[in-house]
């Protein structure tokens, strides 16, 4: 029992070292981070592919930002920095990527989708509408019809060859 209680309670020392990471470095330049920031707000991380470099966390995303740092540093603009991001991944790393031959399914993919899936409900739905307006009453022909096989159906075996005339 003794054992078990020290176990439990090395655990709980040894769970916070488990979960607590190392703070991240304040910026020693706030200029640069902003401008940092600013362009790597632009680019899409190419693991989550739904965030920004600057929002992600992904080990790739935090390269890339501290590529954009190095870069920044060194003097580049932010249109040299975005230019070389695209050429080294493509228009893909664009958060916004240009409405160009390359990028137009990308830009009217969606409104595609969204007409396709309207015409397939109109279509479906005008459909729905015909066959519930072709369920008209039966004709007089009909409903004597359907009374005398309902009528047979009611009728046994013996009696349905009985009937037909004793075939079997």
């Amino acid at each position: 029992m003794k054992l078990r209680g020290v176990m439990v309670l090395l655990m709980l020392v040894f769970a916070s070292a488990v979960i607590a990471k190392e703070a991240a470095p304040l910026a020693a330049d706030p200029e640069l981070e902003k401008r940092v920031n600013k362009i790597t707000a632009e680019l899409r991380c190419l693991v989550c592919q739904n965030q920004t470099i600057a929002d992600s966390h992904a080990g790739l995303a935090i390269d890339l930002k501290n590529q954009v740092r190095d870069m920044v540093r060194s003097g580049q603009t932010q249109d040299q920095i975005v230019d070389y991001m695209v050429q080294r991944y493509g228009d893909f790393v664009l958060y916004r990527p240009p409405v160009k031959k390359t990028t137009y399914l990308l830009w009217t993919g969606p409104f595609l989708l969204l007409a396709i899936g309207l015409t397939v409900l109109v279509v479906t739905l005008r459909k729905r509408r015909v066959v519930v307006q072709d369920d008209a009453p039966l004709s007089v022909e009909e409903n004597e019809r359907l009374r005398s096989m309902l009528q047979s159906d009611e009728q046994g075996p013996e009696e349905k060859n009985k009937n037909e005339g004793g075939k079997s």
